[in-house]
């Protein structure tokens, strides 16, 4: 995806205008996104295990198999996301960088 700097500060629709903030993204990448998903997933796996029993009874012990499930697909998403923003860094270093004109 190429980032434009000609992208619009406005929006109107209907009679409203809204404006767009000139914010960057906080977490480009999402290395640190998916590192908290897995750690809430493992956090509430190890915290259901003491009601193994009770989930049992209540036929309710998928809840704590989708907890290690989340777990699993976090631990591949956290390696997924580590490789493309290595990817993403070699691929900048490749492209010499446009200079910049003053006008």
């Amino acid at each position: 995806m190429d980032l434009r700097d000609d992208q619009p500060t406005q929006h109107e629709i209907g009679r409203r205008t809204y404006l767009i903030a000139p914010v960057e993204p906080l977490d480009v990448d999402g290395v640190r996104t998916v590192q908290v998903g897995t750690a809430l997933f493992l956090l509430a796996f190890i915290g259901l295990l003491p009601f193994y029993g009770r989930l049992q009874a209540d036929n309710r012990t998928w809840l704590l198999w989708m907890c290690l499930t989340g777990v699993g697909l976090g631990v591949l998403g956290v390696e997924y996301c580590k490789r493309r923003r290595q990817v993403r860094a070699e691929r900048d270093l490749d492209q010499p960088e446009s200079p910049a004109t003053d006008e």
